[in-house]
């Protein structure tokens, strides 16, 4: 089994292969990890790996009551995530490309990353400034027949996005053509429709291509549905313009 060791980065939401990921960085301990990409030359990717914290909060234990002012907050690698982080994460991520890491006055960063495998998580190391994890990369395999899948997908997305874009009384943004690579595909109507990170996760670490462009097509309908019979939704930008992929 072929395996890889990159820095961690916990995320309160999923990141999908080819979609842009921005970052502003103000902890301590991701701080530490973009000082550290930025020693690889600029030549080679500033890889680190991306995964989503179950249920969507950091899982540490908090005593009942109100909270204490007086009490240092917790610090380290693993803050916020419990005596064993593995447990705090879904187990299948996504590898971010980091394009553009700026860092600013202050010491913060502003970063621009891009998804581009998906990874299993195997362990998780917290005995230096940041979480760093052994992965296992995933192949993505077509399934049966997603070309086929892609199409009917496409048309639901097309329906939904205009769907929304009434709901949320804003003409639907116009751009490039969305792509027909099912893969591609698969990622982008994921990443775009309105999910909660539950559903987004299942999505992400689908067996194949198909399956996943199955289960969206349930979904695009499903939520097309509720949105024609619903007065108003949630604020949303997902329709005011183009997704951003590479």
């Amino acid at each position: 089994m072929t395996t890889v060791r990159l820095p961690l980065f916990p995320l309160n939401t999923v990141l999908f292969p080819g979609l842009v990921l921005p970052l502003n960085v103000f902890e301590e301990r991701y701080r530490a990890m973009m000082r550290e990409l930025l020693k690889t030359p600029e030549d080679e990717p500033r890889r680190f790996a991306v995964v989503a914290i179950r249920d969507g909060h950091e899982v540490a234990r908090t005593a009942p009551g109100l909270p204490d002012p007086t009490a240092e907050p917790e610090r380290g690698p693993a803050a916020g995530f419990g005596g064993d982080p593995l447990r705090a994460f879904h187990k299948v991520g996504c590898v971010a490309d980091a394009a553009t890491i700026r860092e600013r006055a202050d010491g913060t960063f502003e970063v621009l990353a891009t998804g581009t495998t998906r990874v299993r998580l195997l362990s998780v190391d917290a005995s230096g400034p940041f979480l760093t994890a052994d992965l296992e990369p995933l192949e993505e395999e077509p399934g049966d027949d997603p070309g086929a899948s892609a199409e009917v997908v496409l048309r639901a997305f097309r329906q939904y996005q205009k769907r929304l874009a009434g709901a949320r009384e804003r003409s639907l943004a116009t751009g490039a053509d969305l792509p027909d690579e099912p893969g591609v595909v698969s990622y982008l109507v994921a990443a775009a429709m309105m999910l909660d990170t539950p559903t987004r996760q299942r999505l992400l670490q689908a067996p194949d291509t198909a399956s996943r462009l199955r289960d969206e097509l349930k979904l695009l309908r499903t939520e097309t549905a509720i949105i024609r019979n619903l007065p108003s939704l949630p604020a949303s930008e997902l329709t005011r313009g183009p997704m951003s992929l590479n």
